[in-house]
């Protein structure tokens, strides 16, 4: 079996849980890239991961084969796992660089919609870049699109600590081609995660599962942050629920534009979302902890969207100018 070469840069909660379970997996080199404010910390305590069904379980540390603050001492890599938040991705871009090799795929499980969104097949828009997520394309300057596989994440973790991951619910993982073409990576990929206990399937349009689970994110995140309230207590408010149905009516017309239709109803999704539970958002969990707030590639990238296409989006509108304002008050959005 060939080893691959596998980096995690960024090991916030999803980051973390990915990096435990291939630290021990049997063909694969894992090397962390991580924040050096939190290098030392990580090299003394390693990586932890615990269940919610049992937080108190002990569980053995786990150490990646190597973990740095810079790219360059990480050297060229097989795959890049991209677990950073999109708020730093722009700016980080360049930093990443010495990753990357001829062959080197990007497999971004970050929040929201991509910079490469529409390449899927009769995509609208082709070549056009969502200034709200790559504004000055310093993304697809340093990272070109060949590089790069996407994935869709469903499952809710939370990080107590550094390099300390618990795990809420869900397993799965989505992988595929921007393009939506079958290919040796995206299997080379999805089956190292189904063999590290993931859930792993392909898709042949990552962007039809991105935007599916953005239609939810793009409500029940903003709203967590304004609030403070969980998932359960959001829909628990039948005038709170009523912003998150038409907003999601609005959604639901762009994407439908876009070629991405969804079949279910608000209604269907809120059903779907009821039987979680009481959680909180990743976005909640970020305002508490002051960090900036993914609201341009959760809303704003839906709402330049409805721009380009001249939909009246005023629910949308409503809530991502409160969601912004309040980051904005706060530090957490520039």
């Amino acid at each position: 079996m060939k080893t691959l070469k596998v980096c995690v840069v960024g090991l916030g909660a999803i980051g973390t849980w990915l990096a435990y379970r291939l630290a021990n997996q049997q063909g694969v080199a894992l090397s962390c890239l991580v924040r050096g404010s939190s290098l030392k910390e990580l090299k003394a305590s390693g990586l932890h991961l615990r269940e919610s069904s049992s937080p108190s379980a002990p569980t053995p540390k786990r150490e990646p084969k190597d973990i740095s603050d810079k790219a360059e001492h990480l050297g060229v890599q097989d795959w890049v796992l991209l677990c950073v938040k999109t708020t730093s991705l722009a700016e980080s871009a360049k930093d990443l660089v010495p990753l990357l090799g001829p062959e080197t795929k990007i497999l971004s499980l970050m929040n929201g919609v991509p910079w490469w969104f529409f390449t899927y097949e009769n995509a609208p828009f082709k070549s056009r870049t969502l200034k709200s997520i790559d504004p000055l394309g310093d993304i697809q300057t340093h990272l070109p699109l060949k590089h790069w596989m996407g994935a869709v994440v469903h499952a809710s973790c939370s990080s107590p600590g550094t390099g300390q991951c618990l795990h809420h619910f869900g397993n799965a993982l989505i992988v595929g081609e921007p393009s939506g073409a079958p290919s040796s990576s995206a299997q080379e990929i999805s089956d190292l995660l189904s063999r590290t206990g993931f859930e792993s399937s392909l898709s042949t349009c990552i962007q039809k599962d991105i935007w599916y689970k953005l239609w939810g994110n793009m409500t029940i995140n903003p709203l967590s942050a304004l609030t403070g309230a969980t998932t359960d207590k959001i829909l628990g408010d039948e005038l709170v629920k009523a912003l998150v149905t038409n907003v999601m009516i609005e959604a639901k017309s762009i994407g439908g534009a876009i070629g991405l239709p969804i079949e279910q109803t608000p209604q269907d999704r809120h059903l779907v979302t009821a039987k979680l539970g009481a959680f909180k958002s990743s976005m909640l969990q970020d305002f508490e902890a002051k960090r900036p707030l993914e609201l341009d590639a959760l809303i704003g990238a839906v709402h330049e969207m409805g721009s380009w296409l001249n939909h009246k989006t005023p629910y949308m509108d409503a809530l991502f100018g409160l969601a912004r304002l309040q980051a904005r008050t706060y530090g957490l959005y520039k």
